[in-house]
């Protein structure tokens, strides 16, 4: 359970400061990643 909530906090609620997250959540910067993907492959 402490893994569980570890990995959620990790993933979702701490920033990020590396190149490809720019202060953003892991989750977030993958969202924005699969709408930048889509644009560019499927549409």
């Amino acid at each position: 359970r402490d893994l569980d909530e570890w990995v959620m906090y990790y993933n979702e609620q701490r920033t990020h400061q590396g190149k490809m997250c720019s202060g953003r959540t892991p989750l977030v910067t993958l969202e924005d990643g699969k709408q930048i993907w889509k644009e560019k492959f499927i549409d």
